[in-house]
């Protein structure tokens, strides 16, 4: 695997922020990563350990609540700061690498954090991956709103991935949240996915979105729909049959980085 690094800054909310980078002296692009809900990006050192030999240096934050970062754990209050935190992490890379494109690769909650940041930051970016992004319609977020107190509700760690091995890992991971929702968790999340639905499309910006069609924690109908609110002119999307929530973590996840690649590769014109 590639090597790794730790950087620390302090985040919007004023805690501190732990990130990551997987290092290359001579990248043709940067590869920011953006994890999901309750997890870290250390879950991503495969992921980044193919895009470093695809020509990239990586990075990726954990986020407030997350991981080695600072705050209450999985509590988020505003997803806003959470993208300018993203962003923060963006300009590191982007002193360290100047004139080199960016790419934004974000995973379910990541996802739509990856995409309110293109509808932010848009104009700096090369191109915008998406991995069972939450976006649209999540029915679970309006069922456990309507709830007095909302249940504990741990991740079906059998809808992580076909392959056993990646829901033993999550259930012994001890940076992984293994609790419930929190509200204010929750409603955060239901403003953000307002904001993006009010955001406007992303124009030119290039866009693959893939999906697990088996996807029983963030189901494609409900991200179809969040999808639409901001296609723009240069949409590619995949859907990948019988896979479950974490794409990059499936039995055939190598062809999903391989279209990850290939995407990357279109949008930087030229191949690895």
């Amino acid at each position: 695997m590639a090597e790794s690094r730790e950087h620390v800054f302090t985040g919007a909310g004023g805690g501190e922020i732990v990130a990551r980078e997987w290092p290359n002296e001579r990248p043709r692009y940067v590869a920011l990563l953006v994890h999901g809900y309750g997890e870290h990006i250390g879950r991503y050192e495969y992921v980044a350990d193919v895009l470093v030999r695809h020509g990239a240096a990586v990075y990726g934050p954990d986020h407030l609540g997350h991981g080695k970062s600072a705050g209450e754990r999985v509590l988020i209050e505003d997803y806003e700061a959470v993208v300018t935190d993203v962003h923060t992490l963006a300009l590191r890379a982007r002193e360290d690498h100047p004139g080199v494109p960016v790419v934004v690769i974000g995973h379910s909650m990541g996802g739509m954090i990856a995409t309110r940041y293109a509808q932010r930051y848009g104009h700096e970016l090369a191109g915008l991956v998406l991995s069972g992004p939450v976006m649209g319609r999540w029915d679970l977020l309006a069922t456990l709103l309507d709830l007095p107190e909302i249940p504990e509700i741990p991740i079906d760690t059998t809808a992580l991935s076909r392959d056993p091995a990646v829901g033993v890992a999550y259930a012994d991971d001890p940076l992984v949240w293994h609790g419930t929702f929190k509200r204010p968790t929750l409603e955060a999340l239901g403003r953000t996915l307002d904001a993006i639905a009010a955001g406007g499309d992303l124009g030119e910006l290039p866009v693959l979105w893939m999906h697990g069609e088996a996807d029983r924690i963030v189901p494609v109908d409900g991200t179809a729909e969040g999808i639409e609110q901001v296609r723009g002119k240069n949409l590619t999307q995949h859907l990948y049959q019988g896979a479950e929530h974490e794409i990059f973590n499936e039995t055939n996840k190598d062809e999903v980085l391989a279209e990850t690649t290939r995407f990357i590769d279109r949008v930087l014109g030229g191949t690895a």
